[in-house]
Order: structure tokens, then sequence, then C-alpha cells
């Protein structure tokens, strides 16, 4: 039996964001303001606090900066996320600087040491803590070379794996990646990225690229109108319970989070979507990508009332 349900990869980042700007300062000018959050950013982050706070055992694996570990292991303490995949090192955590006035947002960007995370995951004991886990979600672009020495080995190791590269345009147009698509066992894009895959705005567009391609499963999030699968032969739709977003950060994170766990109970794939459209709609209902995820209660009884009872 494995020790762990998950395994989370992805890049680390510290969300410095400042809002209730009337407007952009001026050149060399200054300006004020009382809005300000320090939070622990990256979608993959997201959904390992996500997945923790219904009740999975998961470990998040990335690189931080040695002076910022125990804020990030506080963070990740409440939520009940292991951090022992986490590596220190000599260096700057990633860092977004996120500055928003009532029309518009803007993001200030710092890679840090999310640059060596390829190369990390590399190394032997890297690839030893990911066989822990039952499943491996990748948020973050996978190198072909990465792919090709770590993906046989956790198949290997009977790990499922699941993989958001978010909107990378290079990655996403780059034919050689098409052969780390096959070897992933779930794809989880949303529409601007399946365009990106695909050259076309439709799902059925994206659908016949996937299968061209030869993916096995394919997913893709609709935002607002829920998400759509393809599973041996068949497609299905979900839609998402109603509710009132305040704030999409995060959404897509968050979405992975009730995927992943309808995996690991086996659900069909129509379960496993309504798990997901469940997980992503709530975390809208509160500013910033980890304040809205749901609990296991409030995750359940809003499955149970969209979908049990329809």
């Amino acid at each position: 039996m494995k020790a762990l349900d998950v395994t989370v990869v992805g890049e680390i980042y510290l969300d410095h964001v400042f809002s209730g700007f009337a407007r952009w300062p001026r050149p060399g000018e200054e300006v004020l303001t009382d809005a300000y959050t320090k939070e622990l950013g990256g979608g993959a982050a997201t959904t390992a606090c996500g997945l923790a706070r219904i009740g999975r055992s998961v470990s998040l694996m990335g690189l931080m900066g040695s002076s910022d570990t125990q804020w990030i292991y506080n963070r990740l303490n409440t939520f009940g996320v292991l951090h022992d995949s986490l590596l220190a090192m000599e260096g700057a955590t990633g860092v977004t600087v996120s500055v928003s006035t009532l029309q518009d947002r803007s993001f200030f960007t710092h890679t840090g040491l999310n640059r060596d995370l390829g190369a990390h995951l590399m190394s032997d004991q890297a690839v030893g803590h990911m066989t822990r886990a039952r499943h491996v979600h990748f948020s973050m672009p996978l190198s072909r070379e990465v792919a090709e020495h770590m993906l046989p080995r956790l198949k290997s190791a009977n790990c499922t794996t699941s993989l958001d590269v978010g909107y990378q345009p290079e990655w996403l147009g780059d034919p050689v990646n098409a052969a780390t698509l096959r070897e992933i066992d779930h794809f989880l894009p949303n529409e601007k990225e399946a365009e990106l895959l695909c050259g076309q705005a439709s799902e059925d567009s994206y659908f016949s690229r996937t299968k061209a391609l030869g993916l096995r499963a394919t997913t893709l999030k609709l935002g607002a109108r829920g998400a759509m699968t393809e599973y041996a032969g068949q497609r299905y739709h979900a839609h998402p319970p109603i509710v009132k977003a305040i704030d999409t950060t995060g959404a897509g994170d968050a979405f992975n989070v009730g995927f992943i766990d309808g995996l690991l109970d086996d659900c069909t794939p129509l379960v496993r979507l309504q798990r997901a459209c469940i997980s992503g709609a709530l975390s809208t209902q509160s500013a910033g990508a980890l304040n809205g995820l749901p609990p296991l209660s409030m995750y359940r009884s809003f499955y149970d009332q969209t979908y049990e009872r329809a």
C-alpha cells in the first residue's frame, strides 16, 4: 500500500497582493494602500492544499529559498499538507507581485529557484518521493527530457499521473510534447490552453486533436459551463453548481482537486467531472486561491445537492 494519496509537483511562489488603488501611479510617483496580503502561490500549492482540505494525504514537491522555509511550512501546516518533498536551497523563492486598481490588475514575477525544478525532478531523490503516492499531479510544463526520464519510472511504480501545464503557448505548440501527453494518464487544460494545442476554439476540435495524438483520456475545463471528458470513445459533460463567484483565481487548480479525488475513489468519468466542478465552483466564493478551497463537509453536501438530488 502506498504511503500517500497524492504528490503534487510544481513551481512555488510567494504572492504579494496589493489592491485598492484608485489609479496606476505616474512615473516616479508613490501611491499607498492598506489592502495587502502575502500568500503562498502557484497552482501546485493550491491543488495540494485543496486535496488536503478534503481529507487526502498530500505532499507538495518544489523548490524554495532557505530563508522562506518556516513561513511556507506554517502555511502548509494550516491545511495539513506534508512538506517533506520541498527542497530548501540557497537562492530566492519565486515571487509574484499583483497590483490591482478598480479597472485592471498587473503582475510582476521573479521565477527564482523554480528555474531549477526540472533538473531536480531528474534526481533519484525526487522520483523516490513521488513514487510514495498513488497519484502524481504535475502543475507545470514538463520538458521532454524530464518526462522521458521520470514518467516510465512512475508507471513502473504503479503511480497514475495528471498534468496541468497552465497557459504555456510555447509548450502546447511544440509537437515534441505530444509524446508526453500520450504518456500522462490525464491531461487537464482549459479552453484557452486547448485552443493553443489544437488551433481552434471548439470542443470538437480539441477532442478530435487529442484523439489523433493518441491520448487515452482527455478532459476540458469550460469555466462556468462546467467540463467535458472523453473516455473509451464516449464523451461526458458535467455542469457546475450555481454559485456567486467573487474571485476565479485558482479555480482551475481547485477543479483538479475534485478530479483527482474522483480518480482516487475509482469513480466513473462523469462523477470525476462532477466532483471537479463542485470543487472548482466553490473555490470562487472567496477572494484568493486558497481561501475558498472547500472543506470536506461542504464539498460533499454541495455534491449531493447538485447531482444526487437532481
